[in-house]
C-alpha cells in the first residue's frame, strides 16, 4: 500500500526475517527504533479465520502491532480533527510471510479482519483501560473501509457497537483536543 494514502502518523515498518529450513527470527522491536511508540506492555492474539476485532480508537495510546503468522486486513480510519487526513480511510494487508509492523496512532481507529487462523503482537505505550477504548460497528457506511468480508465472525461487544457518529462524540467527550 501506498504510504501517501494512509492516515498521517500510520506507519509501515518492514521487519527482516532470518529464514531456514526451521523457520524464522526476527526482531520485532528495539527501544532506540524511531518508532514514536515505547510499549510498556505487549500483548499476542490469536484469532480463527473470518473473525473481525473492532472497530475501536484509543485516545490515549498507540499501538505497535506485528502478524506473527497468518494474514489480516487492517481497516483504518482518521478521527483526529486536526490531522490532514481526518475522516480519511484505508484498509492494509498484512501477513507473517512478510512482516511489516504497524503503528497505529492515538485517535486513528482500527479494526481487523483475520482471513485465516492468525497470530500477532502488539504493544502499546499506556496499561490497558476501558476508557482507552471506544469503538463503533465495523460495517458502518461512514467508514468507508471495503471490507473483506460480509458476516465476519464478532464478539458481542463489536456486533452491538454503536456508529461512527456516537463514537466521535465520545472520543471528543474524553479527549476534545481530537
Amino acid at each position: 500500500m501506498n504510504s501517501a494514502a494512509l492516515p498521517a502518523g500510520v506507519r509501515m515498518v518492514p521487519l527482516t526475517a532470518h529464514r531456514d529450513h526451521r523457520g524464522w527470527l526476527s526482531e520485532i522491536y528495539r527501544q532506540h527504533w524511531a518508532t514514536g511508540v515505547t510499549p510498556c506492555q505487549w500483548n499476542a492474539t490469536f484469532s480463527e479465520a473470518n473473525v473481525l476485532r473492532g472497530v475501536h480508537v484509543h485516545p490515549l495510546h498507540n499501538d505497535y502491532l506485528v502478524v506473527a503468522q497468518g494474514s489480516m486486513s487492517a481497516g483504518l480510519y482518521d478521527l483526529r480533527r486536526n490531522s490532514p487526513t481526518y475522516r480519511k480511510s484505508a484498509l492494509l494487508e498484512l501477513s507473517g510471510r512478510e512482516l511489516t509492523v504497524v503503528i497505529v496512532p492515538a485517535g486513528v481507529m482500527h479494526g481487523l479482519y483475520y482471513h485465516e487462523p492468525t497470530l500477532h503482537m502488539y504493544g502499546v505505550d499506556c496499561y490497558f483501560s476501558p476508557d482507552d477504548e471506544l469503538g463503533c460497528h465495523w460495517a458502518d457506511a461512514a467508514l468507508g473501509i471495503a471490507w473483506p468480508c460480509t458476516a465476519p465472525n464478532l464478539s458481542e461487544r463489536d456486533r452491538d457497537a454503536g456508529t461512527l457518529t456516537q463514537c466521535e462524540t465520545q472520543l471528543r467527550a474524553l479527549k476534545p483536543e481530537f
